[in-house]
């Protein structure tokens, strides 16, 4: 039985109600039931958590789900927190136990101090910005993914801590040109797609 705990990000904050992350975090429940060694529990930070319980899901997760929108080319606020919160509980407790290096060669190993190595995470964005502002020459993200550009820093912070990553889904022009049905259909796809080359059974 493979463990997956969904973290949603979204919030109701300003002209945000968190209805679309919650959408999509319903999407992943609905994609995994396809899966019956799969174990599921969930996080929505916007209703409050307990953060040394948080910690012991991680450790307790085989793969994590992260669903967030993204403000202003970040984390939302409260999302931010629980990271800082969590993951600060987490040290010596599962998550990462130092930072990699020692005190004898400073220079080298940063970033080899995590606790969660064996474990995967997916993330999900969702954002006001088109594709195409992503991949064509000109516009505004410079040809940059959101991978390697807006959320570059989260991918290390998930690295940080040992956790390997899986393929990304984005969703783009929410507010604009959303289509629900479609882009759900899709990512529903994705899920099942990736967590069936995940779950097959290994041959020895």
């Amino acid at each position: 039985m493979k463990k997956v705990l969904i973290i949603n990000g979204g919030q109701n904050f300003g002209h945000s109600g968190g209805k679309y992350n919650k959408t999509i975090a319903d999407s992943t429940l609905e994609a995994l039931k396809a899966f019956d060694n799969v174990e599921i529990k969930t996080t929505t930070i916007d209703e409050g958590y307990d953060k040394d319980e948080e910690v012991k899901k991680f450790v307790w997760a085989d793969y994590i789900i992260y669903h967030t929108p993204i403000w202003w080319f970040q984390l939302p606020n409260k999302f931010k927190q629980y990271i800082d919160e969590v993951f600060t509980a987490g040290h010596a407790k599962g998550i990462y136990l130092s930072d990699g290096r020692t005190s004898d060669n400073p220079k080298i190993n940063y970033g080899t101090g995590g606790m969660l190595g064996g474990r995967k995470y997916m993330l999900t964005t969702s954002w006001n910005a088109p594709e195409t502002a992503f991949t064509l020459p000109g516009e505004f993200f410079n040809e940059t993914s959101v991978d390697n550009g807006a959320l570059f820093g989260f991918h290390k912070m998930n690295a940080f801590v040992s956790l390997e990553k899986m393929e990304s889904f984005h969703f783009h022009d929410v507010e604009k040109n959303a289509d629900i049905e479609r882009d759900m259909k899709l990512y529903k796809e994705h899920v099942k797609n990736v967590f069936e080359k995940e779950l097959k059974p290994q041959l020895v």
